[in-house]
Order: C-alpha cells, then structure tokens, then sequence
C-alpha cells in the first residue's frame, strides 16, 4: 500500500495542477484522526454468534474497507457507554467499521473460527481508528477470522489501508452521493469511483462509505454502489472538537 502511496504522488500534483476540487470539498490533514483516549479500555469479551450467521464455507472475492460517518453513529448511540470515546471525547469525521471480506455475490465469510477476546493493547492501538472496543472485537470475530490468523494481524491491515485513506471534509449538511463519492477521489487519486459503496439510513443520511479492493488490495469496482449518484444525502455535522 505504501508504494502505491508513492506511484500516485506524481498522479497527485498534476491533479492539483491541471483542476480545482469545488468550493465544499477540502482535504484532511492527517489520513487518520488522533485521539484523547481513558487511561483504561477494557476489552469486550469473546461472544458465540448466531449460528445463521455462521458462513464459513464463502471464498473471499474482494475487500471492502467500511469507514463509518462518526457523527451519524453518534446521532444514534450518544447514550452508549461503548461509544463514549467516539460520540463524547473526540471529534471525528469518519472512522473505520471494518474490514470486510466479501463473496462473489450476495454471500459473505462470516464468523469463520473461534474469535477469542482482544488483547488490551492491541485493542488500545487501534481506538483511534474503530473508537469502540464492542466493534473491534465484532469486527475481529465476524470478518477478521476470515482471512487472518490473531486480531493483530487483522487490524494491522485494517489500519495499512486506512491510512492510505485521505478524509475529505464534508462542509455541508446535505450533498449528493455522487458529490461524496466526487469528494474522495479528489482527494485520493488512487480510488476507483465506481469503487465507492455509500450506505445511508432511515432518510438518505450518510452513514458509511466504502471502498473496495481485490485481493491484492488494489482498488477495484464494487459489485453494487448503493446509493446512486443522485441521492441528496444529509449529512450529520462534527461535534465541536
């Protein structure tokens, strides 16, 4: 992923050179947020998941990395504890879900083998990317243990693509998706913009973006964009940070 960092930077500037992104569209300092976190995070303990959700015979066909619109998440979980660091101390635009392997069609690895508890540092180290130690050990057990050895391993890769990952700054409260979609492939030159899936919830709100990969982890075209083009997004603002 760091070379292909490299190989677009030439890409990069004569993009910046030869147009100029509109007017609601900047980019992100940094490509992750840093965060203040508790002195403490207690792990989320292991869980045995439900057994039709159990899809341990699906080959993987490509990746989706899922980055969740904090402050949509937050317009529904502020109350939960589990989501204190994300929705309370820290101001974030967009974070990772997860990373996903997915089937060929409809059908998707799910909950491929034992997911033992996170470790505290591991789940630690990863905070400021999936703000919530519930969701990191959910993503660890229902994808992780679908392609990776230990929750190290998985969100290590999680965090390698995700930091490749420029956040465009979405100024504005309503936009199209395919305004958003516009958003993050001027600021990273490297995705594919048939290769962005946009989620909404209950009344076109923005809640996730995501971007696929193959198995080289080479952006790719997703099966499905989600929302089209044409849908008028709302957009739930930051918090004040």
């Amino acid at each position: 992923m760091k070379v292909r960092q490299t190989l677009v930077t030439l890409a990069t500037a004569l993009l910046a050179a030869a147009c100029t992104a509109p007017a609601e569209i900047t980019q992100a300092p940094s490509p992750a947020p840093t965060c203040a976190l508790p002195a403490t995070i207690t792990p989320a303990p292991s869980y045995t998941p439900p057994a039709d959700e159990v899809v341990a015979d699906e080959p993987t066909a490509l990746y989706m990395l899922a980055l969740t619109w904090a402050p949509e998440e937050c317009h529904a979980r502020a109350g939960d504890p589990d989501y204190a660091t994300q929705c309370r101390t820290n101001a974030f635009g967009f974070v990772v879900h997860g990373l996903w392997p997915n089937g060929a069609q409809r059908r998707h690895p799910r909950y491929c083998g034992p997911a033992p508890a996170i470790s505290p540092a591991t789940v630690r180290r990863h905070s400021c990317m999936t703000p919530s130690p519930v969701m990191l050990q959910h993503e660890w057990a229902a994808h992780g243990t679908c392609g990776w050895e230990t929750p190290e391993a998985y969100f290590e890769q999680a965090a390698d693509l995700w930091d490749d990952v420029r956040q465009p700054v979405l100024s504005s409260t309503t936009m199209t998706a395919g305004a958003v979609r516009d958003a993050f492939v001027a600021a990273n030159p490297w995705m594919k913009r048939e290769g962005i899936y946009i989620k909404t919830v209950e009344g076109d709100r923005l809640m996730d973006v995501r971007v696929c990969y193959d198995l080289r982890y080479w952006p790719m075209a997703c099966l499905s964009i989600g929302a089209p083009d044409r849908v008028m997004l709302t957009i739930t603002p930051k918090r004040a940070g």
